[in-house]
């Protein structure tokens, strides 16, 4: 068998004649017959052999086409239609009327009241009666809230409204000055009991980390709080070293900041050895913090008594578990305690 690369095509073609052309012509066009934005003459090969009559004209076909809609005879109905109405016609069912042993006989005055009363009025009285699927949520809270006055200035069947757009002003921004405060930190200064840092974006990591360092010999401060300080790992790393030191510190808020489980691990370790916090708040951090880290807090939480608010959700069944068991019982020594410390 000759290898098919040594054929000639062009003497191939060659020999064909012109029909034979035309016919491979029209094998070898690529056409899309399932595509519906192309013309039909790109969609199928033109296998029309008459010439075109002329031009287009596209009021010429529409007359066209009307006059051979006219001219063609319209089939006839298989059924006449004869206008006869067929089936039963409705009736309304008359309303049972309730029984004589059943009906409800008001004295006198109530009735001429109900008579009189208006759907404001009746809108009240039908809250009042726990009738609530009468009425919207807010119908009937109001008429329960309000004592001697008609609450409702609408009916029962009136369109329910939304409440009005309650416009709340935004928080200041926080005014902490951080250098100040880092200053006095540093100088260990007896009135200052409480740090805030909340909410302030543009402290540098250096800053944050010299904070915690400067708290290692601070005898004063009792809250430090740096939520959404954009805090990483160095500074958790250096938060986890102040544990280790400070020996005044009552609550610490690091929440909504961008530690990761490395950082988070190295505080929750630093809690082993640090008997003076109270509250720890560790929530909301950029990532999740993992199944290792909340063993470890659990952990932590079993063999620190001194923890009295935790802030973290769990998301494992067992740490929160655990979590939660040594959280009541931290509180509850705390409080024997308490009861004991007053008794004296």
């Amino acid at each position: 068998m000759s290898d098919p690369r040594d054929i000639d095509e062009d003497a191939i073609l060659k020999g064909l004649s012109a029909e034979e052309l035309d016919q491979l012509e029209g094998e070898l066009q690529e056409m899309d017959p399932e595509n519906a934005m192309l013309p039909a003459g790109f969609r199928q090969r033109d296998q029309t052999k008459k010439s075109p009559t002329g031009p287009f004209d596209r009021d010429a076909l529409l007359q066209h086409l009307e006059k051979a809609a006219l001219e063609c005879d319209d089939r006839e109905d298989l059924v006449p239609f004869t206008g006869e109405k067929k089936g039963k016609v409705f009736v309304a069912k008359k309303s049972a009327s309730i029984p004589e042993h059943e009906q409800i006989i008001l004295e006198p005055e109530l009735e001429e009241a109900l008579k009189n009363a208006t759907d404001a009025e009746m809108c009240d009285i039908a809250a009042i009666l726990g009738m609530y699927t009468l009425m919207s949520n807010k119908q009937y809270y109001d008429a329960l809230g309000t004592t001697g006055t008609i609450a409702n200035t609408e009916g029962i069947y009136s369109v329910v409204k939304p409440d009005p757009f309650k416009i709340f002003p935004d928080e200041l921004p926080n005014s902490t000055n951080v250098e100040e405060t880092l200053e006095r930190i540093h100088n260990n200064d007896s009135t200052l009991t409480d740090v805030n840092l909340n909410n302030i974006k543009d402290i540098p990591i250096p800053t944050l980390k010299e904070i915690f360092e400067a708290m290692k010999g601070n005898s004063h401060v009792e809250s430090l709080s740096i939520a959404a300080t954009r805090s990483n790992d160095p500074v958790a790393y250096a938060c986890a070293e102040m544990l280790l030191e400070n020996t005044s510190l009552q609550a610490l808020n690091i929440e909504s900041n961008f530690i990761t489980s490395d950082g988070m691990m190295a505080i929750i370790r630093a809690m082993a050895n640090n008997a003076t916090l109270v509250e720890l708040k560790i929530d909301n951090q950029r990532q999740k913090l993992g199944d290792s880290v909340e063993m470890e807090i659990a952990a932590m939480l079993e063999n620190n008594s001194s923890i009295l608010k935790f802030g973290y959700h769990f998301t494992q069944q067992g740490p929160r578990a655990r979590a939660a068991m040594a959280m009541t019982r931290n509180n509850d020594m705390s409080e024997k305690y308490m009861h004991k410390y007053m008794a004296l």
